[in-house]
């Protein structure tokens, strides 16, 4: 089903916000390291949170919605399960940073944007694209498990990269310093969590109207 207009101007303008805003973080990363663990190590400390690789997503699927074209990589990231599983999983990365983690830091200046567009910004506008302009009725109830293979291979590289690295990208999986039962407890409640709110989003998907074009109609009548 194709996109109207509107749907894919919107796409533009998440797109452009999540490839602005990966941009902005890797810099600041990148210059906050480099006397440090150096670039090569920032760049796979940087693609080892799953907020950053969730707004990769997000802007691959906008993007790929936007240009509207039938190359592989359009084809798989213009997907129900896909553009569906993106909604989830940056749903929750806004969800978990705001009640678990930004408490645990205070970032200022052009982070503190980063920041704010990483875990809010860019969420709620890809959420919103998503319920109002991507076609509904095309999910099926086992998706969130298969999406959930997502956050599995995260965690398992997680668990990989710390020990070689000791170091975690969050604290609630955090080996060193929780032990490995507190952290696959830890994990396995966060797995729930996906599960509920995927349920949730294949509800919303299997009620919604086909198109946002229906919808309009709908109301038109």
């Amino acid at each position: 089903m194709q996109m109207p207009s509107a749907g894919r101007r919107f796409a533009l303008v998440v797109a452009t916000i999540a490839w602005s805003t990966l941009v902005l973080q890797y810099v600041l990363l990148i210059v906050a390291t480099w006397s440090d663990i150096g670039p090569w190590l920032g760049t796979l400390r940087y693609v080892s949170f799953f907020t950053i690789l969730s707004n990769f997503a997000v802007a691959l699927t906008t993007s790929a919605a936007w240009r509207g074209g039938a190359a592989a990589w359009q084809r798989f990231f213009g997907s129900a399960r896909v553009q569906g599983g993106t909604a989830l999983c940056i749903a929750i990365v806004c969800a978990i940073y705001h009640f678990l983690l930004a408490s645990t830091w205070s970032p200022h200046g052009l982070q503190l944007v980063a920041d704010i567009a990483l875990h809010y910004v860019v969420p709620v506008l890809y959420v919103g694209w998503w319920v109002a302009c991507v076609p509904h009725r095309r999910l099926q109830w086992m998706d969130p498990l298969l999406v959930l293979l997502f956050p599995a291979v995260f965690f398992g590289w997680s668990l990989l990269r710390g020990a070689w690295l000791h170091e975690y990208p969050y604290p609630f999986i955090d080996v060193d310093a929780l032990g490995i039962a507190v952290v696959l407890r830890n994990a396995a409640a966060i797995a729930v969590l996906f599960v509920a709110a995927g349920l949730l989003v294949v509800a919303f998907d299997r009620l919604a109207p086909r198109a946002a074009a229906e919808s309009s109609r709908v109301r038109a009548e």
